[in-house]
């Protein structure tokens, strides 16, 4: 079953009939002349269309293109048939990104099929406007692809302004230093780059189907309504090419800033790290003055232990002291306090204790 959204025969401008199936679609195309068929197609398989590219002799490397899509826009002629490539847009809110969409037009002389990929364009639009315009509709297949371009390219305002928001956005995270901004940033200037491959080659189509006014007989009015096309899709396509330049300023700013911020922070924690260093020396002349003064009580206090030490030991009055009856004991204590002193203090002294 081909995936079908619409298909309809018109003639004299007006909708005809809705076949309810391809068989019936192309016995009203056989049966009169003058009709022109309409078939709406949605993401189709390969062999789902192999019905319509007999019947309407359709070329394999562009039936092969319409179902496999990707492609970039592009208009190209297979005998009476023309194929168009374009690439839709749409802007969404919710999330502040852009979705793209494709949609592969055949046209040919009394027929046009769409294949779209994607939720954009809104071709049911398209085709309302169309058949309550019965003027415009009786100009033929040409008028449905004018009606689809003009479709297209008016769709690209909205997302043109909505990235025209997000940039000011933007600018204004840039100078407040937001973290996020840098991958914003870069995710925005993606979408452009997307947005320009959409557009930029969309104007070489139609300056290819402005070549084929004389040779194929456009009609005036047509051909004044493609011109008008034209005239929009410059417009976006001059303010793309402004917002990826801002982008690229913007960019270059932010990554000043950012170098300036982090100047900023390896400046503080430098000031930080020398005032923690001046404490630490202080902390550190305090704990060695601390320890001097330890050193030196401690110094002092073996100093004096030992001549308390003698005279204890020698004050004890035993019966048994042998030096108690030296007529020298006395002097030899005295002097050996004196020494036992001297020693230490020297000793102290050298280990700077003292």
């Amino acid at each position: 079953m081909v995936a079908i959204i619409d298909n309809a025969v018109y003639g004299a401008g007006k909708r005809l009939t809705q076949p309810q199936s391809l068989a019936d679609t192309y016995r009203l195309l056989n049966d009169c002349d003058g009709r022109l068929a309409w078939i709406g197609l949605y993401r189709p398989e390969q062999d789902e269309f192999t019905s319509l590219a007999k019947e309407f002799d359709l070329h394999p490397l562009a039936v092969e293109d319409a179902v496999q899509a990707h492609q970039r826009p592009k208009l190209e002629r297979y005998g009476d048939t023309l194929f168009v490539v374009l690439r839709a847009a749409r802007y969404l809110d919710a999330v502040e990104e852009v979705k793209f969409g494709e949609v592969h037009v055949f046209v040919g002389p009394d027929f046009v099929l769409t294949v779209r990929h994607g939720e954009a364009p809104d071709l049911h639009g398209v085709r309302t406007r169309m058949e309550q315009d019965p003027a415009l509709l009786r100009q033929r297949p040409e008028a449905v692809l004018y009606a689809i371009l003009d479709r297209v390219v008016d769709d690209y305002a909205p997302v043109v302004n909505g990235l025209e928001t997000d940039i000011e956005e933007i600018e204004t995270q840039v100078f407040a230093r937001v973290p996020e901004v840098s991958q914003r940033i870069y995710e925005l200037s993606r979408q452009v780059v997307e947005f320009q491959r959409a557009a930029r080659p969309l104007a070489a189509v139609l300056n290819g189907l402005s070549a084929g006014f004389g040779k194929y007989g456009t009609n005036e009015e047509l051909q004044r309504n493609l011109r008008d096309v034209q005239d929009h899709l410059v417009q976006v396509i001059e303010r793309l090419d402004g917002f990826r330049q801002f982008l690229q300023a913007v960019l270059s700013v932010n990554a000043t800033l950012v170098a300036q911020q982090q100047n900023e922070e390896m400046k503080n924690l430098t000031e930080a790290a020398l005032a923690q260093n001046s404490e630490m020396k202080v902390l550190t002349e305090a704990a060695l003055a601390q320890n001097l003064e330890v050193k030196k009580i401690s110094a002092w206090a073996a100093i004096l232990f030992a001549p308390t030490l003698i005279g204890t030991i020698y004050g004890m009055n035993f019966d048994h002291m042998p030096e108690l009856s030296w007529a020298v004991g006395y002097p030899f204590a005295l002097t050996l306090m004196v020494l036992t002193c001297a020693g230490l203090f020297w000793s102290f002294r050298r280990r700077d204790w003292l």
